[in-house]
C-alpha cells in the first residue's frame, strides 16, 4: 500500500476557483546578520502553520536573498515590512498599501501570529 502526503492549506474561493492566500514578507534589521535570519524563519513558520504559502526577503549582510518579484507582490493577500532600517527597493511597494503591514523585528519576533490574524480580521 503506497503512503500519501497531502498539505491542508487554507484556501478561498475566487471566480469558482479555489486559491490558496499567500503572505510575503521583508525582513531587515540595522547589523543584518542573525536577528534578520531569526525573524524571516518566524514569519515564514508562522504563515506556513496558519495554512498560508509564504516567501520572505532578507536584508542583511549577505544583501538582497529570496528577493520577491513582482508577482510575489501581486499574488500575495498580505505583504509584512518587518524592518528597523531603510530597505532597499522600497519603491516595489507602491500601490500595494491597502495590503501592506508594517511592523517592527521585534513584532514579528514575539507576534508573528497576531500580525497575521489582525490583518486578515480587519479585512473581514
Amino acid at each position: 500500500m503506497k503512503s500519501q502526503w497531502f498539505l491542508f492549506t487554507m484556501k478561498v474561493k475566487k471566480g469558482g476557483t479555489a486559491m490558496k492566500k499567500k503572505i510575503v514578507g521583508l525582513c531587515a534589521c540595522p547589523a543584518g546578520i542573525a536577528h534578520t535570519y531569526i525573524v524571516a524563519d518566524k514569519l515564514e513558520g508562522e504563515a506556513k502553520r496558519m495554512g498560508y504559502e509564504a516567501k520572505v526577503e532578507t536584508q542583511g549582510f549577505a544583501g538582497i536573498e529570496n528577493e520577491l518579484t513582482r508577482e510575489d507582490l501581486n499574488e500575495a493577500s498580505l505583504i509584512i515590512l518587518a524592518n528597523d532600517i531603510a530597505i532597499s527597493g522600497e519603491e516595489r511597494f507602491e500601490g500595494y498599501e491597502a495590503k501592506t503591514v508594517h511592523s517592527s523585528m521585534h513584532e514579528i519576533l514575539h507576534h508573528a501570529h497576531e500580525v497575521i490574524e489582525r490583518f486578515f480580521e480587519k479585512e473581514g
